[in-house]
């Protein structure tokens, strides 16, 4: 069945409403940042650059490192951007834009973010690496999807609900695993891996108190001290589960990549955090290129 154009929106020139690019356009590897001014940090380091574009917060550049066709692309913070961002990438690579229909044979993207995060164990330093092996999804985002259940870790999500006394006024925490052969190119000595907490919000869902007290105030020992067989939540920020969660339901790898700006535990901030983040994009660029 073709999509109607007001489901599938297209901007005059045949690019995709939001992320302004065609089909030509996006690369089978792509990177996701939240900062539009941080995709210019990842693409300085490709050989060359093919494509770039524009709208709102949303920029991307298209190159090549080493041989392999990269897209970086920056999605502004939160879950519900990464919702336009991935369903729209997702529709470059499986639909025809000029008849609605999807194409019989699918394209497999690969999404990795490179973002910032607080770590919510004492023994994860600031400038460290996270792999986040799952998503833990605060923000309720999955829910909204027929059949995200068959893609979701529940055994580990009772136990998670069981744990927290989770409140029943909120979104219903969903969780799921990231990939598992990006995860192993990234994997050195020098990352950590572990449950990341993804949050709707970036002061009250995370624990932060100006004027307003959160509920539940020590979310961060919430989730610090959840563990389930080997995993243990290690730190908290504001996309991955989206991006897990969309990626596996349809049919794509992810994994974040994290770089530990805070130690919320600690009370402790990086004293050069675009150092930091500079370092883990030489170091994933490097992985992922690799032959």
């Amino acid at each position: 069945m073709s999509k109607k154009a007001s489901e599938l929106i297209l901007n005059a020139d045949g690019s995709i409403y939001h992320c302004n690019i065609r089909p030509e356009q996006l690369a089978d590897l792509v990177i996701t940042v939240g900062d539009p001014d941080r995709v210019a940090k990842v693409s300085k380091y490709f050989d060359s650059i093919e494509f770039q574009t524009q709208k709102r917060e949303i920029v991307t550049h298209t190159g090549s490192l080493n041989g392999k066709r990269i897209t970086v692309i920056s999605t502004g913070m939160g879950t519900d951007n990464i919702d336009i961002v991935l369903s729209e990438l997702d529709a470059l690579a499986n639909i025809n834009l000029e008849t609605g229909e999807e194409n019989e044979v699918h394209r497999e993207l690969q999404f990795v973010r490179l973002g910032t995060s607080g770590a919510l164990q004492r023994d994860i330093p600031v400038d460290s690496f996270v792999m986040s092996t799952h998503g833990l999804g605060m923000d309720g985002l999955l829910h909204f999807y027929e059949d995200s259940e068959l893609v979701r870790d529940i055994e580990m999500e009772e136990a998670f609900f069981e744990h927290s006394a989770w409140d029943d006024a909120k979104a219903i925490p969903y969780i799921v695993k990231g990939s598992t052969s990006i995860l192993e190119t990234l994997r050195s000595e020098n990352t950590f891996e572990g449950i990341t907490g993804t949050a709707c919000g970036f002061y009250g869902p995370q624990g932060r108190h100006l004027r307003l007290k959160p509920n539940p105030f020590d979310i961060n020992e919430i989730l610090s001290s959840f563990s389930y067989g080997n995993y243990r939540v290690t730190n908290f920020e504001m996309e991955t589960s989206a991006i897990y969660g969309l990626s596996k339901m349809l049919g794509h790898e992810a994994l974040s990549l994290n770089c530990i700006v805070a130690n919320r535990a600690a009370g402790t901030f990086s004293q050069d955090s675009y150092k930091s983040v500079d370092l883990m994009i030489q170091y994933a660029l490097e992985r992922l290129t690799k032959d």
